[in-house]
């Protein structure tokens, strides 16, 4: 079983409702790779007794580009839980690409913890096809136990006015604009979704969530 190292990419939240932290090209070493993490996304599911977790990567792809991309089944995506407020993970939720389709694993207590990794092959959860761009509906997997996973291509969620964000930091300007531009608008990311009933993440407050990516040593 391999351990998986060097993390890539990480973006820190903390669930109140719905969440997010973002980062688009900013980490030189992951810049254009599949490893690059844009945005982290946990909220409550239209049950509310399931907390949906999204990771997107891969961010500013360009529509005629989309077909093309695909995740690298040498790298692992990661949510990592902590579930009491010691800012160490309790809980990992994995994800890795095999043949075109994202096999998942947890929520399961890591091996190991903070920088390094190892994929938790006793805790398969199951695997999804990764929804082809062209698809007409995406391709949605529900386990035994009410795991619902999702992988693919999706438009960019997030919304930034990057170019007015610039400007204030010039200082030629000295607010957002109402409304604002959508740097994003009409790129895409790649998604891979999991949402998971509350009951299996052990905490009955405030989780502690982080996303990384990783690969193989």
């Amino acid at each position: 079983m391999k351990k998986i190292a060097l993390i890539l990419g990480c973006a820190v939240i903390v669930i109140g409702g719905v969440v997010l932290a973002s980062d688009h090209n900013d980490a030189p070493a992951v810049k254009g790779t599949a490893n690059d993490i844009t945005d982290l996304y946990v909220f409550a599911g239209q049950d509310t007794n399931n907390l949906v977790f999204v990771a997107n990567t891969q961010g500013l792809i360009a529509p005629s580009a989309t077909g093309a991309a695909h995740f690298d089944p040498n790298t692992m995506i990661e949510f990592k839980i902590d579930n009491n407020a010691d800012n160490v993970e309790d809980l990992v939720i994995q994800a890795v690409d095999s043949a075109n389709s994202i096999v998942f694993y947890g929520p399961v207590k890591p091996t190991l913890t903070g920088l390094r990794s190892k994929l938790e092959t006793s805790a398969r959860i199951g695997s999804v096809a990764v929804t082809s761009y062209t698809a007409n509906s995406p391709t949605i997997e529900t386990t035994p136990g009410g795991i619902k996973l999702f992988a693919g291509p999706r438009d960019d969620p997030f919304f930034f006015d990057l170019d007015q964000f610039h400007k204030i930091l010039a200082g030629t300007a000295t607010g957002f604009n109402n409304p604002g531009t959508d740097t994003f608008a009409g790129t895409n990311v790649m998604s891979v979704v999991i949402e998971v009933p509350k009951t299996m993440l052990n905490s009955s407050g405030k989780l502690g969530v982080w996303l990384t990516t990783s690969t193989k040593e």
